[in-house]
């Protein structure tokens, strides 16, 4: 049986209760409403997100890019391998009218760090949501934001996962300093001191 495309809303900002097209079947898992309202109100609580640089990477549909921008960051980058995804990524920019300070990026995170790397760009804050049945890209990933130059000196790293899988303390110079449990869901928050 096929899934039928669902929308989802912007929570809060200038862009709020605007709908985001999302991709049919199971090939991305949209943030909750609850976890993604918890994690923006971290992150503006601690003055993180106003004209913050923020990467999203394994993007799925771009709706925790999207929610940081209508909340204040600057920039967006969105990295998302699955090229259906990265087009309704583009299509919900476009829907909302949002033609600049974002960047669709269709290839793997190691490859999107390391081009971004090249290019100097970097970055306040990084939100990483791969598919949870891949535990094994939480280590690689969070090791190349701790030893690269894309995230900033104190620089925060989110990485969404299972409640029972535990993505690890540190890694080099990133450590976790908060996490938080929702439902099946976790946000472990890691700093780059």
């Amino acid at each position: 049986m096929l899934a039928l495309p669902t929308t989802m809303r912007v929570i809060a900002g200038k862009y709020r209760s605007r709908t985001l097209k999302s991709v049919p079947g199971k090939e991305t898992r949209p943030t909750y409403d609850r976890l993604k309202e918890t994690l923006f109100n971290v992150l503006q609580a601690a003055g993180k997100l106003e004209g913050a640089a923020f990467l999203d990477l394994f993007a799925g549909t771009g709706a925790i890019g999207v929610e940081a921008l209508s909340r204040g960051a600057a920039v967006v980058h969105f990295v998302e391998l699955n090229r259906k995804a990265a087009r309704v990524i583009q299509e919900n920019l476009e829907s909302l009218g949002i033609t600049e300070g974002v960047e669709v990026l269709d290839v793997n995170a190691d490859e999107a760090l390391i081009a971004l790397e090249r290019r100097g760009i970097e970055f306040d804050i990084c939100f990483l949501d791969p598919p949870y049945q891949m535990q094994g890209i939480y280590e690689q990933t969070l090791r190349l934001l701790a030893s690269g130059s894309v995230l900033k000196d104190g620089g925060v790293v989110i990485a969404e996962h299972e409640k029972r899988f535990d993505p690890g303390d540190g890694y080099g110079k990133l450590a976790r300093y908060r996490k938080l449990e929702q439902g099946e869901s976790s946000l472990s928050f890691y700093r780059k001191g």
